[in-house]
């Protein structure tokens, strides 16, 4: 094993210099660019005067890592890392990050050492350097580094691992990206059959709305499925972070209304407008606060659903909403947006071709899932 303060030195410190009020400043890549798979976001990348001088030697060069250093929250630690691949010489990074640059690459390969890194995070190596202040998670950027050590091996030898993760994350990011163009071939066909077509109503007329506002229950290690905000994502549901309620709490706190299988729920806030349809539990399950479910009998589920989450329903709600730090929409308002009602046939002929194409999702998933899989066993076999 060797040591990563021997391999990079010390983190060096991010710039962030000024406003930049000419529109000719430097790009500056902050947390907001960071991704959880180890890749450069690079849209809204800002601009900044610096006008601090002798900074040549921070500016990214390809093969640089770059490594949160406040940050995350209570759920996602401190200390991700990106892999820098865009062009040299252009970006600096903030003052919330730091900069690790191998500084012998004969003998260590820079793709090997972000791997190292990037697995140690995934399985939660940087939690034990944290520093928590108000709202935020700094790392202890220098005993991390100091103390953090990398496998040895041959130049060769790291080579061909980083060149068998990138072929697996490769296969990852294909099939993410047909989930994609599979959920843009249904959205096309809702533009196409119902955009403009028909005449509206509100919601408040054609769905009832259980609006599950109330103070949190108390949560155990096991019990009954505990569905908040952060288990709805677009178009479908998970389980992770699992959380519980007992039986008996379920029984107290459900009197606003019971939700059930096929139900479509609706985030109200943090995020706000993820759009699912309830799938099928084993158990009674508890919706948390911030989520609202819509049961009808006027529209098909499946078509409600996708007009929720159709771009001009969007921007009614987007519209509506408030908020300076979490943007939300309360529900008296939600209810009086409206959406198209087309005819009940058209509805059902739209909700059987989403049917197939989930088809088609659930076989690419299941693909994406054994890749996900293999890529995360690769890992701890490489880096423990």
């Amino acid at each position: 094993m060797a040591k990563l303060i021997d391999i990079t030195g010390k983190a060096l410190a991010g710039e962030w210099g000024s406003d930049d009020e000419t529109g000719n400043g430097v790009p500056v890549l902050r947390t907001t660019n960071f991704t959880n798979t180890g890749v450069v976001d690079y849209n809204n990348v800002v601009t900044r005067t610096i006008t601090k001088k002798k900074i040549e030697e921070k500016y990214l060069r390809k093969g640089d890592i770059i490594i949160e250093k406040s940050g995350g929250s209570d759920k996602q630690p401190v200390g991700r890392v990106i892999y820098f691949d865009g062009p040299d010489n252009t970006y600096l990074f903030n003052n919330f990050t730091g900069l690790l640059r191998v500084k012998n690459q004969e003998i260590w390969y820079p793709r090997y050492v972000f791997y190292s890194l990037f697995s140690n995070y995934r399985r939660g190596g940087t939690r034990p350097y944290e520093n928590k202040t108000t709202g935020l998670h700094n790392l202890k950027t220098d005993d991390y580094v100091s103390r953090y050590e990398v496998s040895e091996t041959d130049m060769a030898t790291q080579i061909q691992i980083c060149d068998r993760l990138d072929r697996m994350y490769g296969i990852i990011k294909m099939r993410q990206q047909e989930l994609q163009k599979l959920d843009e071939l249904i959205k096309a066909r809702f533009v196409e059959m119902f955009d403009g077509k028909y005449p509206e109503d509100t919601l408040l007329h054609l769905c009832n709305i259980i609006d599950y506002r109330g103070k949190t229950p108390e949560k155990v290690e096991s019990g009954l499925p505990f569905i908040t905000a952060k288990n709805v994502k677009m178009h479908y549901m998970t389980l992770e972070p699992r959380e519980y309620i007992s039986k008996e709490t379920y029984d107290k706190v459900m009197v606003r209304g019971f939700p059930k299988e096929g139900d479509v729920v609706f985030t109200t806030e943090a995020p706000l407008g993820n759009v699912c349809r309830i799938p099928h539990f084993d158990t009674e399950f508890y919706i948390g606060q911030r989520i609202v479910t819509m049961q009808t009998e006027a529209l098909n589920p499946i078509y409600l659903e996708y007009a929720l989450s159709d771009d001009e329903f969007v921007r009614k709600y987007m519209s509506k909403s408030s908020g300076s730090t979490v943007t939300g929409i309360r529900v008296r308002l939600l209810e009086q947006l409206t959406i198209p009602v087309p005819p009940r046939a058209l509805q059902d002929e739209f909700a059987s071709f989403v049917k197939q194409v989930d088809k088609s999702k659930v076989v690419v998933q299941k693909a994406l899932d054994e890749t996900q899989l293999l890529f995360d066993s690769l890992m701890q076999e490489y880096f423990g």
